[in-house]
């Protein structure tokens, strides 16, 4: 250590800070769709990818694998999911996001927040062009400086993808913690053949989802869109438990 360096403080944070502190980051994440073009310096992204991997995973499998892409590969990428976009190619993956047929109570909230959203950007009912071009903005990021794809391997069961969303949700928390806002992104999987060969992902390893992670441009409409959630007595059933 310099003689002009500081110890770390390691004098643990009052219980109330931490668990203000942890909140407030679980509340304000959101997914972000518009970001500034400020880089993330490598050694932060590090350390998120570091703190994250705390994640709880079955028998600590750990079965993430995560491609962590910038600058001209992340461009070209873009480009060439783009071209493939406007082409009306896809490719069928081995998974679904979704049931063929969605029914109550998710078929209306799914409607909602997709039409909340498309007001937020002034599109209305029937502007099919819009909509499209609102879509392709997944496959530049949102022009967030950071492009992430996350992967693992074809012969992992779903508790490996359970685990993996505890890996995940780590990522856009610590983000938040760190002043910078993220968006899972399930659309970039729908073209895992160009970012297979663009990131030189193993054959063998499913393509998840992709993430955009930098600096919220707090100024733009589409960031003013924030969700509605479904309040505690709608999901959670108290069993024996004390008023």
């Amino acid at each position: 250590m310099s003689a002009n360096a500081k110890p770390f403080d390691l004098t643990p944070p009052k219980e109330a800070d931490v668990a203000a502190t942890v909140d407030d980051a679980i509340a304000s994440r959101r997914s972000i769709r518009a970001f500034l073009p400020t880089p993330v310096p490598r050694h932060l992204m590090e350390h998120i990818l570091e703190v994250s991997a705390r994640a709880p995973s079955g028998t600590n499998m750990q079965p993430w694998k995560v491609y962590v892409t910038t600058g001209a590969t992340k461009d070209r990428l873009s480009q060439a999911i783009l071209d493939a976009f406007e082409a009306g190619e896809k490719h069928k993956r081995s998974w679904k996001y979704y049931p063929d047929e969605f029914f109550e109570p998710y078929k209306s909230r799914r409607r909602k927040v997709g039409w909340d959203l498309y007001g937020t950007l002034g599109i209305e009912r029937g502007e099919t062009e819009k909509m499209k071009a609102a879509r392709a903005r997944n496959y530049v990021f949102f022009d967030a400086p950071v492009g992430l794809v996350f992967a693992i391997d074809d012969k992992l069961e779903i508790g490996s993808w359970l685990d993996y969303g505890m890996f995940m949700e780590n990522i856009m928390i610590s983000a938040r913690g760190h002043g910078l806002h993220t968006i899972p992104q399930a659309a970039f999987s729908d073209y895992h053949a160009i970012i297979r060969e663009h990131l030189g992902i193993p054959e063998d390893h499913t393509i998840i989802c992709g993430m955009s992670l930098g600096y919220a441009d707090l100024d733009a409409r589409v960031n003013q869109f924030t969700t509605e959630r479904e309040p505690v007595e709608g999901f959670a059933s108290f069993i024996d438990y004390p008023a």
